[in-house]
């Protein structure tokens, strides 16, 4: 008789409860890659997660793990409390949208990341706010509608999207920047290898993840389509890449040293 074996089980750090996201909208697909990569490590006891206002906000209720509620963009401030408080060998990470991340939070991932914060920063990028209702997000595209810009987004009057990981590479501290994709399998593959990568460079300092995400509902598209919305539009404008990791350094990452002791020339000729 032959026996069986278990090739795929559910991770035991996702709770039994039901999913409250839309239908089509990978929220889901992000929590259980997060949800696999710390069951992975052995690190289920040792982490924290930190979750703001947004889609994410009952996320509690999915991991069964310790997660701590923060005020709309003040993830990554909340965070930073909870990983210089705890011991050392614990695991912190925030879980964050783009309209929360991007837009209020802006000022809260920039310091963050400058200061090297020991934590890992899960970005979900789905170009608009998905909970208030459909509004244009600061990574909404060029001439995308949304509820705010109903005939598409006019960069000549609200700018271009930001692109956040490429604003963080700029700094000199950040130890992993990367931007992967949940739009097929083999995107959510390496999305996992993403968020694993962090997670293990976590104690060496601030670590950021981008994911781009899908939003059916705000975008007026069915599921299927969402998929090839997503890469048809946002991945030429958002590329999948490591920016930055050991090894692979931008010259931004440079320190720099300069030189404080000049001399006094209002004491030449005394």
């Amino acid at each position: 008789m032959a026996t069986e074996k278990i090739v795929f089980a559910r991770s035991k750090v996702l709770t039994d409860n039901y999913l409250s996201y839309c239908p089509g909208c990978t929220h889901g697909v992000a929590h259980r890659l997060i949800a696999e990569v710390i069951d992975e490590l052995g690190i289920t006891e040792r982490t924290v997660g930190v979750c703001p206002v947004g889609c994410s906000v009952l996320a509690y209720e999915y991991f069964d793990i310790d997660v701590q509620q923060a005020a709309h963009g003040r993830a990554p401030a909340v965070a930073t409390g909870i990983r210089r408080v705890l011991p050392a060998d614990r695991y912190v990470f925030t879980y964050q949208g783009d309209g929360d991340l991007a837009s209020i939070g802006t000022a809260e991932i920039i310091h963050a990341a400058n200061r090297n914060e020991k934590m890992t920063v899960v970005f979900i990028n789905n170009a608009i706010y998905g909970m208030t209702g459909g509004q244009m997000a600061p990574t909404t595209l060029p001439g995308m509608r949304t509820t705010t810009s109903p005939y598409g987004r006019d960069t000549a009057l609200c700018g271009h999207p930001i692109r956040m990981a490429e604003m963080l590479n700029t700094l000199v501290d950040p130890v992993f920047i990367a931007r992967g994709s949940l739009s097929s399998a083999k995107h959510i593959l390496r999305a996992k290898k993403l968020i694993k990568q962090a997670f293990e460079l976590q104690h060496d300092g601030f670590t950021f993840v981008e994911l781009l995400s899908t939003c059916p509902t705000g975008w007026g598209q069915t599921p299927s389509n969402s998929l090839k919305w997503l890469e048809r539009n946002m991945i030429p404008f958002f590329p999948l890449e490591v920016l930055r990791e050991p090894g692979k350094l931008p010259p931004a990452a440079k320190a720099y040293a300069p030189d404080l002791k000049v001399a006094d020339d209002t004491k030449k000729g005394n």
